[in-house]
């Protein structure tokens, strides 16, 4: 079975070549900035297939890009125990999206993925994390939880509200960049479950993801090269600005679908 036959029923190899290109560019960016791999694979997948075959075609890039990302093993432990409650409620949260509203898919998905993208755009560019007292990070460490994974389930991301939400805990350089990929890694495992549950990740979408694994990661070892020849600060910019303008043309295309269907 070729890849192309792989990706999806009736995709063409130039799909194919399209999905590759956009995880070897997702790569890249991971590789800068340490993050972003997920969100920008759905925000430009969403604009060449639809958002619940892009979500399951990240499934394992996301997976083990983010595993890696949560080494080492000697502060799993203490960084676990902090947003453990985080992850419950992001299980939680996932499936019962995944229950209550069915996999991605059509106006509604586009626009709510456009709405995900600016709004963490928008964080990424101007927000600041507020500290948030060790009593309260039980509570809303759940609360937060839930909610990415009602957003998980809607539009694939899953980096808002959590990523603002792990900024605010002061786990420091390291230790934010190991709970993200903690985070990051649930999350993908119950987005999985939540499309298998849909009938949308069979053994025929697992392997056109397991292809897109290599693309994306000769883009992550491009990126990491690319650090230091690069201001990080820049290209966050530029990636977040970019983000910002795919998410309103999602926004203003899944209104415009809505409003014809």
């Amino acid at each position: 079975m070729s890849p192309a036959d792989l990706m999806m029923p009736g995709a063409t190899p130039l799909l194919a070549v399209a999905a590759a290109a956009v995880f070897l560019l997702a790569g890249v960016i991971k590789g800068v900035v340490g993050l972003g791999l997920p969100t920008i694979s759905m925000a430009l997948l969403a604009l060449i297939m639809a958002p619940a075959q892009a979500a399951a075609l990240l499934v394992v890039p996301s997976l083990v890009t983010n595993l890696w990302q949560a080494r080492p093993a000697a502060t799993f432990g203490p960084i676990w125990r902090r947003i453990a409650g985080m992850q419950a409620g992001a299980c939680a949260g996932t499936l019962a999206g995944a229950w209550w509203l069915g996999a991605p898919s059509g106006a509604w998905a586009g626009a709510c993925l456009g709405v995900a993208l600016v709004l963490y755009a928008a964080w990424g560019l101007f927000g600041s994390p507020p500290a948030i007292p060790a009593r309260r990070e039980g509570a809303l460490g759940l609360a937060v939880g839930v909610a990415t994974g009602l957003v998980t389930a809607a539009t694939g991301v899953f980096v808002i509200p959590a990523v603002p939400y792990l900024q605010a805990l002061n786990l420091g350089k390291d230790g934010l960049i190991q709970a993200m990929g903690i985070s990051f890694s649930v999350s993908t495992l119950a987005l999985a479950a939540g499309l298998w549950l849909n009938g949308s990740y069979g053994a025929d979408t697992a392997g056109a993801s397991l292809l897109m694994l290599l693309p994306a990661l000769l883009g992550m070892g491009l990126g990491q090269w690319l650090r230091g020849r690069l201001s990080p600060r820049v290209f966050k910019l530029c990636f977040m600005a970019s983000l910002a303008l795919l998410g309103i043309y999602q926004v203003v295309q899944g209104l415009a679908g809505a409003g014809h269907s």
